[in-house]
């Protein structure tokens, strides 16, 4: 990994995009799911192969980010388009929720939006998943904490960090289309089908009065950098949980259809939760339109005594 973060990276990504092809070509529960997914989207196979290779530019791109010295520049250029969105949510003082699927390189959205508006604008706090493998956990878990970039774990201590970035008036960012365990989610359309997704996202924004919007970082051809695109949600956010995740999704799934080619079709977006779902939904049987509201607890309020 040191060797390849000093690769540049249009070399990274002519050697991702094999590495892409073998994972998919090795793994048959993996092409199914990728086809799978991609025909529920109602994709042509043309426009979704390209995603094959992006998958495994995605994973050449890691290294550099990775492994870089703390407060060294991206070794990457990227360009902002639609900034002016964070400079309105940001301008009265409340925090902003960053929103954004799993495509593109999500990675270098926090890392670049740390260095170039982490000062003038916010910080901002990302939400992770610790890694399962102890020698990998370290690693990660320090490549993602950078200078006006922190991290919170995907648990309640997470949360309640979270809460409070937001309440300072920072910035956090969250992947929606995350599979959240048993109870932190509601069933909710996504491309016509049921799919368990999170409630923290609105749950935040109801309880901060935080502004949001949705971005993606695009990669760009040849190696040439990448592109965040940002934007409002598109519609206002309901208020009742499935309804609101529901709007979530399909914000999702505009930005995932404006450039299929670069979303992660293998992600198991309708996986069951950890602990069970309802009859029909694991096997995917379930009709449109039918989510099954689960009940979800009620976020805890931060600790008082904290900074506000």
């Amino acid at each position: 990994m040191r060797a390849l973060a000093r690769c540049p990276l249009v070399l990274l990504h002519a050697l991702g995009a094999p590495l892409g092809w073998a994972v998919y070509l090795a793994s048959p529960s993996y092409r199914a799911r990728f086809k799978a997914n991609a025909a529920q989207a109602g994709v042509p196979w043309q426009q979704a192969r390209g995603a094959i290779a992006a998958a495994g530019r995605m994973v050449m791109e890691l290294p550099p980010l990775w492994l870089r010295p703390a407060g060294a520049a991206l070794p990457m250029p990227v360009h902002w388009e639609g900034a002016e969105h964070l400079q309105e949510a940001l301008a009265p003082g409340r925090g902003l929720l960053l929103l954004t699927p799993h495509m593109g390189c999500f990675e270098v959205a926090g890392q670049s939006y740390a260095e170039r508006f982490g000062e003038n604008l916010a910080p901002i706090t990302v939400l992770f998943r610790p890694a399962r493998k102890p020698w990998l956990r370290g690693l990660v878990e320090g490549a993602r904490r950078r200078p006006r970039l922190d991290t919170a774990p995907a648990r309640l201590a997470g949360v309640r960090q979270m809460i409070r970035a937001l309440r300072r008036g920072e910035t956090v960012g969250l992947l929606p289309d995350q599979v959240p365990p048993e109870g932190q989610g509601v069933w909710a359309p996504f491309f016509g089908r049921p799919a368990y997704t999170m409630t923290l996202a609105a749950r935040l924004v109801q309880q901060t009065g935080c502004a949001l919007l949705v971005l993606w970082a695009e990669r760009l051809p040849r190696g040439s950098g990448f592109r965040v695109r940002v934007a409002p949600l598109g519609e206002p956010l309901p208020g009742e949980p499935v309804a609101a995740a529901a709007a979530i999704n399909r914000a999702m799934e505009g930005l995932i259809l404006a450039c299929p080619e670069q979303y992660l079709w293998g992600y198991h977006r309708y996986k069951s939760p950890r602990a069970g779902a309802p009859a029909g939904h694991a096997a995917g049987e379930a009709e449109p339109h039918t989510a099954t509201r689960i009940a979800v607890p009620e976020v805890s309020q931060p600790d008082p005594r904290a900074p506000r």
